[in-house]
């Protein structure tokens, strides 16, 4: 069993790495922080969790924090991590980090689109938790970068056709759309349901902070930088993303020829389904799950492929990949724990 801690255990991601921890088979779950509900059983402030758990929330533990665990979940904000991973490490933990503070690899990208970054000694060591690109280097990390939600459909989505030169790298247009659950639990006047439901809506146009982590990994997989154009839409659901992609083709390409590409690019990949022809992903074939289901089109008129591609933006998007990730660190199964199917409806 691996013991494991959960910092930031109360947010929306927070208390899905709960959920998804009490079922798992090779994790003892030895401490959950929250300073808002320290002191309270996790199952009284969380009743769907009942029987699953007897932990109560604690302050986090900043002296002997390294004691609690031997791998660390870090659920909290941006530069909240950077403080807390250079001492975990210095204790010969590891660390799946769900902010954004370690998935950049250049200093002043970072703190271009967040803020000054205290730890940059340790982003050239940071490896970008995406495990069907960096398998091999998470399984010799220390500390992982677990992936934003909209870049984990977008990425996924597109670096086959990147990787192998079948489309136009400076033309890719990423339009995603979330459900509200991706803006945290904290109380904010664009999440209460009269101001989201029954409605739909563009944010952050031309400024989303998930830009650059996008950029960074497709320009990887094109072989030379590229910069995308991407908008972030809020659906009024709770959870879910559907991200649809645009890239010109490079020549007369078919719809055989792409999926030959993706199955090649994604085979034996537990967590990649592929769409077939006559069918398109959608957010709740996906819910509750570690899915990333892709589907594409060919448009002969434009010349372009339409990809589309759905994650929970809770699962695969955060807590369940972050679980993915730890279990290549611990040398375990992939799939531990990770393979219910998504919920429906």
């Amino acid at each position: 069993m691996v013991r494991v801690g959960i910092v930031g255990a109360s947010g929306y991601t927070g208390v899905e790495l709960l959920r998804l921890a009490c079922s798992h088979p090779g994790i003892d779950v030895t401490l959950a922080t929250s300073r808002q509900h320290a002191g309270q059983p996790v199952a009284a402030v969380f009743p769907h969790l009942k029987g699953r758990t007897d932990l109560s929330f604690v302050e986090p533990p900043a002296a002997s924090l390294a004691e609690s665990a031997e791998l660390f979940f870090l659920a909290v904000p941006h530069q909240t991590a950077m403080a807390v991973v250079p001492g975990l490490l210095a204790a010969g933990r590891r660390v799946v980090d769900l902010s954004a503070d370690f998935r950049l690899r250049e200093p002043a990208v970072y703190e271009a689109w967040y803020q000054l970054h205290t730890a940059t000694d340790l982003l050239s060591e940071a490896v970008y938790g995406l495990p069907e690109i960096h398998r091999q280097e998470i399984r010799r990390a220390r500390l992982v970068a677990n992936p934003g939600c909209y870049p984990t459909s977008v990425i996924l989505g597109l670096t086959p056709l990147l990787a192998a030169g079948l489309v136009d790298p400076d033309s890719i247009i990423a339009d995603s759309k979330s459900g509200t659950s991706g803006a945290g639990r904290g109380l904010s006047l664009g999440s209460l349901f009269c101001e989201v439901h029954d409605g739909f809506r563009a944010y952050k146009v031309a400024s989303h902070r998930h830009t650059p982590e996008i950029e960074q990994e497709l320009s990887q997989a094109a072989g030379r930088p590229l910069t995308v154009s991407f908008t972030p839409h809020l659906l009024p659901t709770s959870r879910g993303i559907l991200s649809t992609m645009y890239a010109r083709l490079l020549a007369k390409t078919t719809w055989a020829d792409l999926d030959a590409v993706y199955r090649k690019a994604y085979a034996g990949e537990p967590f990649v389904r592929l769409y077939g022809q006559d069918e398109l992903p959608a957010t709740q074939y996906v819910r509750g799950s570690n899915f990333c289901d892709i589907g594409f089109r060919v448009d002969p008129r434009t010349n372009r492929v339409i990809v589309v591609a759905a994650i929970d933006n809770l699962g695969k998007g955060a807590a369940s990949q972050a679980i993915q990730n730890m279990n290549i660190l611990c040398g375990l199964d992939e799939t531990t724990g990770l393979l219910a199917a998504p919920l429906f409806p």
